[in-house]
């Protein structure tokens, strides 16, 4: 690192980058390059946010060089190669979720680039601020050991609009054609808030729905799991739920030893003290925050030298349950 300030290059401009870039802003990170096939894209974040160098070719970017690290936030078709050509240079890698479009590919990846570079996931679900208190709570002991757990997520933006395609479509037009959505995309996060709150999890059974019309990936699943000593854990979700936000909320239900932690969209409590406990959180004003908790945790590892807490090796036991509920649904997961 050049003068001890970790540098830095974007590969994907797209929606998500805006937030990736300010995280890296706001950490004092040199951003010295931004790459993306659409020159505009690239042009536009490159503009807003001061970097010189724009790139529509990656390998063009690398073989210029000048940076330690890159935060590839491209689509998931280009997150291997993307790693592998960083790993090639001997470039640190910041990767956006999910790692690979399934397991088997993220398996050949992860063994394929070692420990030649330092290599995390972005998987930030578990750091935006209610989960986080929620973290908290169970760390502090207030309900004990947990016993049982129950994750679910609503919303309507794939509910049909009139004169218009659903708002989830308009924002993620790629959707029209994915053969994998709600669990793929979206619940692949509760899935990995689950497993950090209570440990491995294994798939029992899954269903998988579609609600809304002319669409291949599913939008509604109901997920039955099973952990350490008993443990139950289940994970419903739909997309197609009129009435709920266009942008999905989420509840989760915590069933210790000696107490029971509830959240419900951005109110938090202990059940039987609601009065007393309840906290709420302005998920809107506090949106940026998990990027920028994920971000930190990168330079610190690089800087220190220290574990990732969503490395590789995390994320793909993540990776492995998600792909374990198609399966269970029967649904093939192909290479």
């Amino acid at each position: 690192m050049a003068e001890g300030k970790l540098r830095v290059a974007l590969i994907g401009c797209g929606l998500i980058s805006l937030y990736h870039l300010r995280a890296w802003m706001a950490a004092g990170v040199d951003i010295v390059a931004v790459c993306d096939t659409d020159r505009a894209k690239a042009e536009a974040r490159a503009k807003e946010f001061g970097v010189s160098r724009i790139y529509t070719q990656a390998t063009d970017m690398f073989s210029h060089g000048g940076f330690d690290a890159v935060d590839i936030a491209a689509s998931v078709g280009a997150h291997a190669p993307m790693t592998r050509l960083a790993a090639s240079f001997g470039v640190h890698v910041m990767l956006q979720k999910p790692m690979c479009p399934t397991v088997a590919e993220a398996k050949s990846l992860v063994a394929e680039i070692g420990e030649r570079v330092r290599f995390m996931v972005h998987e930030n679900y578990r750091f935006r601020p209610h989960y986080m208190t929620v973290r908290r709570w169970v760390d502090e002991g207030r309900i004990g050991r947990i016993r049982h757990a129950a994750i679910s997520c609503r919303g309507s933006g794939l509910c049909e609009r009139d004169g218009t395609v659903p708002f989830l479509i308009e924002r993620q037009p790629y959707l029209k054609w994915f053969p994998r959505n709600l669990v793929f995309e979206t619940m692949i996060h509760h899935l990995d808030v689950l497993r950090c709150l209570v440990g491995p999890l294994r798939v029992v059974s899954a269903r998988l729905g579609r609600l809304a019309q002319g669409l291949p990936g599913e939008d509604t699943a109901a997920i039955l799991m099973e952990g350490e000593d008993g443990l139950i854990a289940t994970a419903d979700g739909s997309l197609c739920a009129p009435g709920y936000p266009q942008l999905h909320g989420d509840r989760l239900e915590l069933i210790g030893t000696r107490g029971t932690i509830v959240m419900e969209l951005n109110r938090i409590f202990l059940v039987g003290q609601e009065a007393e406990t309840v906290e709420a959180v302005d998920l809107l004003g506090r949106y940026q925050e998990c990027f920028d908790i994920a971000i930190r945790a990168f330079i610190a590892g690089i800087r220190d030298g220290t574990p990732f807490e969503t490395d590789r090796l995390d994320n793909l036991e993540t990776l492995e349950l998600m792909e374990s509920v198609y399966r269970a649904a029967g649904v093939e997961v192909h290479p």
